[in-house]
């Protein structure tokens, strides 16, 4: 297995912080089916950096909540989704999603070890605002069931990116750049706020 070097960890990380600040909702354009809602999560930095970041603080974290957090984080967000589908009203969705990339990057930046419960009664919350974005915008005609696993599974591989980047990284300098990273997720987060 080939592992990242400092000059590569140096170029992700700078290609990473290039993509402006975009977001992945689309304002109600139909999503038809599984490819679309495996799509969906790749097409915002706000999702993108949040899912990843969840990967990241679980490899950090280890133990249980190496599968716990992803688990829950993705089993929420499909219950959010389905609260923004039926069309239930949750206020300050967009403020919810760029709080968790800022709040999870920040936990990454400083290796925060909270209570497991903690860990994930937080990831849930923000798993509910994520999948919430999700659903809402899915169009009334859509299989709901198949946009719905495609943003789940895509999710998961958002998840098992962090994990395994994190778990790569676990000493030395490679360890202080996964918190460098989350350093720039929570930077992210902080211009998504003020956009």
């Amino acid at each position: 297995m080939q592992t990242l070097t400092g000059k590569r960890w140096f170029i992700a990380l700078a290609l990473l912080g290039m993509g402006g600040v975009a977001h992945a909702h689309t304002g109600g354009l139909p999503h038809m089916d599984f490819a679309t809602g495996a799509g969906h999560p790749f097409s915002g930095l706000d999702h993108l950096l949040a899912m990843v970041a969840v990967g990241l603080w679980a490899a950090q974290l280890g133990g249980r909540a190496l599968w716990l957090a992803p688990l829950t984080f993705v089993l929420t967000m499909a219950v959010g989704g389905m609260l923004g589908f039926v069309g239930v009203s949750l206020p300050h969705v967009e403020l919810g999603i760029a709080g968790s990339v800022l709040i999870l990057g920040g936990l990454v930046a400083f290796g925060s070890r909270l209570p497991l419960a903690g860990c994930i009664g937080l990831i849930g919350v923000f798993a509910i605002f994520h999948g919430y974005a999700h659903g809402a915008e899915m169009a009334v005609e859509t299989s709901a069931l198949w946009y719905s696993l495609g943003f789940m599974a895509a999710t998961s591989a958002l998840h098992g990116i962090g994990i395994g980047t994190g778990l790569a990284a676990q000493q030395g300098v490679a360890a202080r750049l996964v918190r460098f990273s989350g350093a720039a997720i929570a930077a992210s987060g902080l211009a998504m706020l003020t956009v």
